[in-house]
């Protein structure tokens, strides 16, 4: 894209694992990106040096931001209501481990606040703008976690649940502005994250069909392309990217 026509998207948690590889792909592709991170500055640092190295005619900037922190969160989207986004990645995440019927409020709620709540506060102040250009993506990225149950998830996927249902809404109301809005529903990718599974991580990769986990640049490649023109009759939908995990049947012959 040329200086003229760069659109600018906004990502939540782009500093590492998934994110930094959104981030990328979202610059190959040609956009300018801002991104939030919580707590990895030089990890933050390092990406926007290797994007300016790497694409010197794009604008890559970082922005400290915890989503848990609602006042901090506030004082962001009023700083991003004078701005102009072309799209916004909610890519930030929070996992919460418990039984159901063990569920504790106060971290359930800090995990809503981070995976979902922050999420419609800011999209109510992107989407306004949008609506006004016409034009206007947003992906939120979920969980197969939300599409089939698994247990000691419960908070997490109610919180990725109302998510789905969140965006589903916001899609059909801003359908008609060529705003589209969709969840990305990853599986097992290899990141950080799945660290502390690693001793589980053969055993888990036995049930997924594809037989491995997502790389990030796998489930990257599917917010570049639902930023872009291609994906502009795309709306409401709810897409696995799993290796065919959310298909299978659950019990099954050994």
């Amino acid at each position: 894209m040329s200086p003229e026509t760069r659109t600018r998207i906004l990502v939540t948690g782009g500093a590492s694992g998934l994110g930094a590889a959104i981030v990328r792909a979202l610059v190959a592709a040609g956009h300018d990106v801002a991104f939030t991170y919580r707590s990895s500055p030089p990890a933050a640092e390092a990406l926007v040096a290797e994007l300016a190295a790497s694409h010197p005619g794009s604008t890559v900037t970082a922005h400290a931001l915890d989503l848990a922190d609602r006042d901090a969160l506030e004082a962001f989207c009023e700083t991003l209501e004078a701005e102009t986004f072309h799209g916004l990645v909610h890519n930030a995440g929070q996992s919460s481990d418990a039984l159901a019927a063990m569920l504790d409020q106060d971290r359930a709620e800090a995990a809503m606040q981070v995976n979902f709540w922050s999420l419609t506060r800011l999209a109510k102040s992107l989407v306004r703008g949008m609506i006004r250009a016409r034009a206007g993506r947003i992906v939120a990225i979920g969980s197969v976690a939300a599409l089939r149950a698994n247990p000691g998830n419960a908070a997490y996927a109610a919180s990725k649940g109302a998510l789905i249902a969140y965006c589903r809404t916001l899609a059909i109301e801003s359908a008609k502005r060529n705003v589209t809005v969709n969840v990305i529903a990853p599986g097992f990718i290899d990141t950080d994250m799945m660290a502390p599974y690693a001793a589980h991580r053969a055993g888990m990769e036995r049930q997924i069909p594809a037989g491995r986990f997502a790389r990030p640049e796998e489930v990257a490649a599917l917010a570049a392309f639902l930023m872009g023109e291609g994906a502009a009759y795309i709306t409401g939908a709810v897409l696995p990217v799993d290796g065919g995990l959310t298909a299978m049947m659950g019990v099954h012959r050994s």
